[in-house]
């Protein structure tokens, strides 16, 4: 099969190169799709999350925001269930929330809950459980401050979480953002990381790097641009 134009371009890529950001994000822009792909940052850690003391995850705000429109429930009643509503929330409820997600209506990016809420949250854990929707205090999605939440959920916060092989992957964007919001969001995800590192982790913590985007070449980035790695 002749390859295409896009492959070939792709294919003259040196492997082992080691990318700034800024030349990562460059290279990204010359392979584009007729689309607006997403960004991904990948990080290898030194890490086995099959351990408790191993496990990487947490919540960043990216501050160039994340393009991306984020669907947000909330479990909270009375006064809280209007402030949740008013910070834009997708769907607010209680058991009537718990109910339509039993029914298999789990179409959100976010779920959160007042602590009052628990109780009916928590029978919902074999549904959300799997899909990393469950709320967790450690995360600040159990939270009597919804309002914040949902504004957090809404305004480029969002979760990362190590993948058994120790990867994580997560989005910062989209091509179309300036060089400078991708860089930002860059800096802001991969600090969050070094500084969530775990106390069981043994030997070199971040050992890769890299960036690609939806359709585009992984590219990977030089050690030396991260503080802490």
């Amino acid at each position: 099969m002749a390859q295409t134009k896009k492959q070939q371009k792709v294919a003259e890529l040196d492997r082992e190169k080691l990318y700034t950001v800024d030349e990562a994000i460059a290279t990204l822009r010359e392979h584009k799709a007729n689309f607006d792909e997403t960004v991904e940052v990948a990080m290898n850690l030194g890490v086995d999350p099959r351990h408790a003391d191993q496990m990487v995850r947490g919540m960043v705000s990216l501050p160039g925001g994340t393009g991306k429109d984020v669907k947000v429930a909330v479990f909270a009643r009375g006064d809280n269930a209007e402030k949740a509503t008013a910070a834009g929330a997708d769907k607010v409820g209680a058991e009537d929330l718990m109910e339509d997600m039993q029914n298999g209506n789990l179409d959100y990016d976010r779920v959160i809950a007042t602590p009052d809420m628990m109780g009916v949250v928590g029978r919902l854990g074999k549904v959300l459980g799997p899909k990393g929707l469950m709320p967790n205090p450690k995360l600040g999605t159990v939270t009597p401050n919804v309002e914040q939440a949902v504004k957090d959920a809404k305004g480029g916060q969002v979760e990362f979480r190590v993948e058994k092989m120790g990867i994580i992957h997560s989005g910062i964007g989209k091509l179309s953002f300036k060089d400078e919001d991708l860089k930002k969001n860059f800096t802001a995800l991969t600090q969050a990381i070094v500084k969530a590192k775990p106390s069981g982790a043994k030997g070199k913590y971040v050992k890769k790097v890299s960036l690609t985007s939806t359709m585009g070449p992984g590219l990977k980035v030089d050690l030396a641009e991260i503080e802490g790695a």
